[in-house]
């Protein structure tokens, strides 16, 4: 079991060392909303968070603002122009929004914020994803078999 598990450790890695800065992002995401996701399943019927899952909450929300950072630094600010700028907006408030919700336990909160990493994962995906066809279709027509 132990194997299996080193190798897909290593498959993934490997998936990240070749990932395009486009799939990057989107893993950053993909991370982000999987982390969110786990915070808002520590709540239970009753909108709190239970005594046995306070850590386990903290860790989780904890770990988005890690991703969130992550986004924060890779962004080009000279080259990104104002769409960089807006992110660069949006991150900082999506921090702010996850610490806040993680001292009053508000689930609306990380509800906002999960739908709003949501629709930019959904758009990263897109980008990626067409930039990936354009390179390999650039790619392909860039060769030259005459002699």
């Amino acid at each position: 079991m132990a194997f299996a598990n080193s190798a897909y450790a290593a498959y993934q890695n490997t998936g990240i060392k070749t990932a395009s800065q486009g799939k990057l992002v989107v893993l950053l995401y993909e991370g982000a909303i999987k982390n969110l996701k786990n915070a808002l399943e520590c709540f239970n019927s009753t909108e709190k968070v239970e005594a046995r899952n306070i850590e386990k909450f903290g860790n989780y929300l904890m770990k988005t603002q890690d991703i969130i950072s992550e986004l924060q630094v890779s962004l080009n600010m000279d080259k990104g122009g104002q769409i960089a700028s807006n992110l660069m907006s949006l991150y900082v408030y999506f921090n702010q929004e996850l610490t806040s919700a993680n001292i009053t336990k508000d689930k609306a909160k990380l509800e906002s914020v999960l739908n709003m990493i949501t629709e930019l994962y959904t758009a990263w995906s897109s980008a990626a994803s067409s930039e990936a066809n354009t390179r390999r279709y650039s790619a392909g027509s860039g060769l030259n078999i005459q002699g």
